[in-house]
């Protein structure tokens, strides 16, 4: 078994970033190396949360190893070895041979901070860029991205410098290694702070109110009607820029120089407005007949930013949209099926996606009825309470974990209490269920978070490229942190724990703190405590609070303006419901009349056929016959048959004059 558990998490979770960026990301419509870039840092960030206990209880299994080998007085290299166990070591079954974690943590570490410090910052630059060549889009990266590593470079320098001018201190490749990690750690630290304090009191809020119906109702209609609002506004940005883009296609003609330039902006553009444009453009008209002032290639480049923008939002709130009605509906038929003494879940409308015959049998009305009316809420309210005990837990450790003696982190106190048995399954679950919520709670703030409309992940596939690859950059500076902090939460961590045990084979790979002591025995002891305040700023909403204030509506019940958005919001979906339903009542009408009337229109149509059948070959027939016998007779059937097509035509009183015989004027022309 050595070896197999970490190849089976490393398939594992390449499926599992492989199915969230599905989710969020399009793999048809985007770039592959953005796919690709982004599916390798998310990948890579998960793989660390993923390994991270086994490496745990590698390390733990290396001391009891060691420590049986020695005796009490005897030292090995650096480490003092501890007492000698009364029971024999037993390797754990996810053991994983020496020399192996080094390398692997090596490989992975220094290649998430390639891809977060140097290829996704350009590659962003790159995938916003409205350059029609790759050179064009290349040197737009550099310019947009000179002032970013310049600041990276001011950093990293201020560091050099103080290193250099401390005496106590003989510059060394590693101890250079050691500071670039820590500045690039500090930095990562900061903004875990920021993110796990918000995570740890809205996780469990969010599912205590999930169970109450009401709560997640009225929330609904609430984002119905900001969703409504930022539609309208898609729209209206989307007609103004392709507006722009008309004018730039009929001042722009097909021998002109440029024409390239608008075609490749006419291919971004939604298929509508392809076929207007195209209707309405004369390509035979040569661009220098006329003096007109023709737009740079500068202004077509910003353009072809614009047009990119705008589609993609546009197509994103529409779909959203979507999503949101279905959602509203939802809600909608529980809170009418909770009152239903069938017990058998009835919904309004019939699902739009066509579903698992196995679910089907299983997941039938009555079992819907009593997983959504009774279940559901009270399975929400434990799981609520289970992550709320997990929030006190980790707000705990946060403050004291410096503490070695006595040792007051709940995570140290349950590793050391394993560590005496040797209990690897129990170090493992242990580890990867507090390293789990601690990712969850700062990863589900990520996709959380929106700044206004540069960086927003949207599932069902309506990321766009700039905001996955600031997704991937995030997650790459988020979790090398992260695990510092886990393995110091659980006295795992030399620096934290103050014992010169073997250190795990992720902490060697950090190099040694000490090196910046400020930032060892201050920064990342102290600085942690801050979630405490954050904690508390985010249960009572002063953040949302703080924006609400300053124009940004947001869902609070004291409000008037959120009691109004609830309101429109609710019209809204009403009005949504009833064009559903009237288009459902159509689809059922037609659906009835084919099904009734359909063999007979089928027999009708055939006796139409046989008798156009016998009057063709009857006029074959009597083709060769005079034809000035029937000159007079044809004449009256023709005159017939105008005069009642004429009569069921309407009259227009409003007319000058009326004539009785419609044919008076053609006979007279």
């Amino acid at each position: 078994m050595s070896g197999a558990a970490l190849g089976l998490e490393i398939v594992f979770v390449f499926f599992l970033a492989l199915f969230l960026l599905h989710r969020y990301g399009d793999f048809k419509k985007q770039h592959r190396l953005v796919i690709i870039a982004t599916l390798l840092a998310w990948y890579l960030c998960f793989l660390i949360v993923f390994i991270l206990p086994l490496d745990v209880s590698t390390t733990i299994y290396n001391r009891c190893k060691l420590a049986v080998n020695s005796s009490p007085a005897e030292t090995n290299g650096s480490y003092v070895t501890l007492a000698p166990s009364k029971q024999k070591c037993f390797k754990p079954w996810s053991y994983i041979p020496n020399g192996i974690m080094p390398i692997f943590w090596r490989v992975v570490y220094w290649t998430s901070q390639f891809l977060t410090w140097i290829l996704l910052p350009f590659m962003q630059s790159y995938a916003r860029s409205g350059g029609f060549s790759i050179t064009g889009k290349i040197k737009t990266a550099l310019i947009e991205n000179a002032i970013y590593y310049g600041t990276y470079l001011l950093i990293f320098g201020a560091f050099l410098i103080y290193v250099a001018v401390n005496p106590n201190f003989n510059l060394q490749w590693n101890q250079l290694q050691t500071i670039g990690i820590a500045a690039a750690n500090t930095w990562g630290l900061f903004l875990l702070v920021l993110l796990l304090g918000y995570g740890l009191v809205e996780i469990p809020r969010s599912h205590w109110n999930g169970a109450k119906r009401g709560y997640l109702l009225m929330k609904t209609y609430f984002k119905a009607a900001k969703l409504m609002t930022e539609k309208a506004d898609a729209e209206e940005n989307l007609e103004d820029i392709m507006e722009e883009v008309r004018k730039v296609s009929e001042s722009i003609k097909y021998n002109h120089p440029l024409r390239k330039c608008v075609d490749t902006i006419l291919k971004k553009c939604p298929t509508e407005y392809q076929e207007r444009m195209g209707r309405n453009m004369d390509d035979y008209e040569d661009f220098d007949e006329r003096q007109n002032s023709y737009p740079s290639e500068k202004s077509l480049v910003k353009l072809h930013k614009q047009v990119i923008y705008s589609v993609q939002r546009h197509r994103r709130t529409q779909v959203q949209w979507q999503i949101l009605l279905e959602q509203a509906f939802y809600l909608e038929d529980v809170a009418k099926n909770e009152t239903s003494a069938t017990r058998q879940f009835v919904h309004t409308f019939h699902s739009q996606e066509p579903e698992n015959k196995i679910i089907q049998y299983f997941y039938t009305p009555t079992v819907e009825w009593y997983w959504e009316c009774l279940l559901r809420p009270w399975f929400y309210r434990v799981l609520a309470v289970v992550l709320a005990t997990f929030s006190v837990i980790v707000v705990w450790s946060e403050c004291t974990f410096f503490s070695t003696n006595p040792v007051l982190s709940l995570f140290a106190v349950f590793i050391q209490l394993a560590e005496k048995t040797y209990n690897y399954i129990y170090i493992e679950m242990a580890c990867f269920l507090t390293i789990f919520f601690l990712s969850i709670c700062v990863y589900s703030t990520v996709f959380r978070i929106r700044v206004f409309n540069y960086y927003y992940l949207a599932s069902h596939h309506q990321t766009d490229a700039y905001s996955l690859l600031f997704s991937g950059m995030l997650f790459c500076r988020l979790t090398p942190p992260l695990c510092l902090n886990f393995l110091g939460l659980t006295h795992m961590d030399a620096t934290i724990s103050h014992k010169n045990t073997q250190p795990t084979a992720y902490t060697s790979i950090m190099g040694s703190m000490k090196v910046l002591s400020f930032i060892a025995d201050g920064f990342y002891i102290y600085y942690p405590m801050l979630v405490v305040i954050l904690c508390i700023a985010t249960y009572f909403s002063l953040g949302t609070r703080c924006l609400n204030l300053l124009g940004f509506q947001q869902f609070m019940g004291d409000s008037e303006m959120t009691s109004d958005l609830i309101d429109e919001g609710k019209e809204l979906i009403r009005r949504e419901k009833r064009k559903r339903q009237r288009q459902e009542e159509g689809e059922n009408r037609r659906r009835e009349w084919k099904e009734r009337y359909g063999n007979r229109d089928d027999s009708t149509r055939n006796r139409a056929v046989h008798t156009d059948q016998k009057e063709s070959s009857f006029s074959e027939t009597n083709a060769n016959r005079p034809l000035s016998k029937y000159t007079r007779s044809n004449g009256r059937t023709e005159r017939d048959r105008i005069e009642l097509l004429q009569d069921a035509e309407p009259l227009d009183f409003n007319a000058d004059s009326i004539n009785d015989d419609p044919l008076e004027s053609d006979s007279g022309r």
